[in-house]
């Protein structure tokens, strides 16, 4: 019996991908999240690529972003960009609008966001 992993409980490959390309949509488009639209480059397929390839392993299922760029080595990824906390929350705040809009269950929903949460403030580099 195959372990029942968030990746397959929000729906696997294809959930993940709405996951992403909604999460990107949002971003762009709502004007809440300017400033972590300002982070990233003028085309967001490379990043929703990368979130894509990152959120497969992170959630349990195929480990693509090691498998084709290798370790995610996350904080240090970020270090180029001012990350405090209010960056982390619109981030959150767009992971979390994205969720609700694909369907994800509300109670995996809430274990995602603490996830999510805790996973974007280690990313925080700039001072409170």
């Amino acid at each position: 019996m195959q372990e029942q992993t968030p990746y397959l409980l929000i729906g696997g490959e294809a959930s993940l991908a709405s996951l992403c390309d909604r999460f990107y949509e949002l971003m762009d488009t709502v004007c809440q999240f300017a400033t972590i639209r300002a982070l990233h480059p003028a085309d967001l397929q490379p990043s929703r690529d990368k979130l894509f390839m990152f959120l497969s392993g992170w959630l349990g299922g195929p480990d693509l972003y090691v498998q084709h760029i290798g370790h995610p080595m996350l904080r240090r990824r970020h270090l180029p960009f001012a990350i405090g906390e209010s960056e982390r929350d619109q981030w959150v705040a767009c992971m979390l609008l994205a969720m609700e809009s694909i369907g994800i269950e509300q109670t995996l929903r809430q274990e995602l966001l603490l996830s999510f949460f805790n996973t974007a403030d280690f990313m925080r580099n700039q001072p409170a």
